[in-house]
């Protein structure tokens, strides 16, 4: 997750409106105990609460206990704005919307720099691991050395059970996950190529951190057999976590219950003091009923979010063409080759320009030196060379975007056949990858009619 960082004049609202209090978070013991709280809003039956565990019970079918994080995060220093609720349709999957009506820059949530998970205080906690460092280097992962330590925090927390200061969250954490380190290799089998890639980069990723667990001193022979422990640790961090602009990596209990939605359409962003308490303000006026959720990053990218977080963005405005170039040198880079910007939009099919000026500039391949004339134009910013050159070879482009759009709309035939019949008890998952596809498949059959009738 990704977040956006409010001025001076937030900061000191926020101070005013929510007073930052010493937390109570506990640190041994096993105080919780189950109870209903008005903060809750059931919008159908739940599932029944089962009882304490030593362990949370990570199982896919095992219920979540939202009345006990509630009141832990009340008794740990959580502020709520009037209004703040968590709401659920089936007692599975959470979100937060408000009961009240809420003005622009108002601060809607205070959690206390101690309930907050950090990968930078896991590694003081830990000490320094240089073997699984080197280890996650050595295999191209580098970038997720911050991502394991927070990965190890969860797992630590875990195994403490109920003397976890953190049990009664954990317990209250989602079982089931879709991303794509959670797909089975059927799911797989029904992706198309850009989906599949991006989530099996995920799983891959969950493979190196599992496979890392080895090079860990403290981590027990049980532990490291532990796969499906393993994966909803890995789930937990990285459908959870914010990253900051300072390189750390943090879990804010409470504030990973807001849903994402579009930069445009997301009421919220979250922000911290000088003393590392979160503060999430509102961006805008909300009324009494609406949905309160943050960006989690590239709103034209559906296909990352599904990979990464496990859900189906359908108000996403567009999405990557799929035009997959293993490896763009710069050139192509310069010219716009790049999945935020090479994009197909939903509503009305128009094509990005960066799309016609990728297509054009691979087309001239065989001619060298009209290539170059046409890099030399776009980078040099000769707005009317270019379209020149465009003009001139519309109609090769054009032949290339169709070739591509009609044979990526067989490919998705092709994958909804596999899909026919599949029993979705066993294969949970399915309903959403197919989803996802007719989403795409939607997308593109305007893109069709567009460049059909050109």
């Amino acid at each position: 997750m990704k977040f956006s960082v409010l001025g001076l004049v937030a900061s000191l609202n926020a101070v005013s409106a929510f007073q930052v209090q010493p937390s109570l978070l506990k640190r041994s013991g096993s105080p919780y105990k189950k109870f209903n709280n008005n903060n809750i809003k059931q919008t159908s039956t739940p599932k029944t609460t089962t009882s304490a565990l030593s362990v949370v019970d990570v199982s896919e079918n095992a219920n979540r206990d939202l009345g006990s994080f509630d009141q832990w995060a009340t008794e740990c220093g959580v502020q709520r704005a009037d209004g703040f609720q968590l709401t659920t349709n089936d007692g599975n999957d959470y979100s937060v919307m408000t009961e009240q009506q809420i003005a622009a820059d108002t601060p809607v949530l205070y959690v206390p720099s101690d309930m907050i998970l950090s990968s930078r205080m896991a590694r003081q906690e830990f000490g320094m691991l240089p073997e699984v460092e080197n280890q996650l280097a050595s295999a191209k992962a580098g970038d997720g050395i911050e991502h394991f330590y927070l990965f190890l925090k969860i797992l630590s927390e875990y195994m403490q059970g109920e003397d976890s200061a953190w049990y009664p969250w954990l317990n209250s954490l989602p079982r089931f996950y879709s991303n794509g380190a959670s797909m089975t290799l059927f799911c797989f089998d029904c992706l198309p190529p850009f989906a599949g890639w991006l989530a099996s980069n995920e799983r891959i990723r969950f493979t190196q951190f599992f496979e890392s667990l080895k090079f860990v001193p403290f981590v027990t022979p049980e532990l490291r057999n532990k796969v499906e422990l393993a994966k909803w640790a890995f789930a937990v961090v990285h459908t959870r976590c914010f990253e900051t602009p300072d390189g750390d990596v943090k879990i804010v209990p409470m504030a990973d219950m807001f849903n994402h939605g579009a930069d445009t359409e997301a009421e919220c962003v979250i922000n911290y003091d000088g003393d590392g308490n979160a503060y999430a303000y509102s961006k805008f006026d909300i009324p009494a009923g609406y949905p309160l959720r943050i960006s989690y990053g590239d709103f034209t990218n559906p296909s990352k979010l599904l990979a990464r977080y496990g859900f189906l963005d359908e108000s996403s405005p567009a999405s990557f063409c799929k035009i997959m170039i293993t490896d763009p040198d710069q050139r192509l880079i310069d010219m716009g080759y790049d999945y935020s910007k090479m994009l197909f939009f939903k509503e009305t099919g128009e094509v990005s320009e960066e799309v016609w000026d990728v297509l054009l500039y691979m087309n001239l391949a065989n001619e060298p030196e009209q290539q170059q004339a046409f890099y030399n134009a776009h980078v040099n910013g000769d707005y009317d060379t270019k379209q020149q050159y465009h003009q001139h070879y519309f109609q090769q482009t054009l032949g290339s975007l169709q070739s591509h759009v009609n044979n990526f709309l067989g490919e998705l035939d092709q994958l909804s056949r596999k899909a026919d019949g599949k029993n979705v008890r066993e294969h949970p998952r399915l309903p959403l990858i197919m989803g996802h596809n007719e989403f795409v498949k939607q997308t593109f059959l305007k893109v069709k009619n567009n460049i059909d009738n050109m």
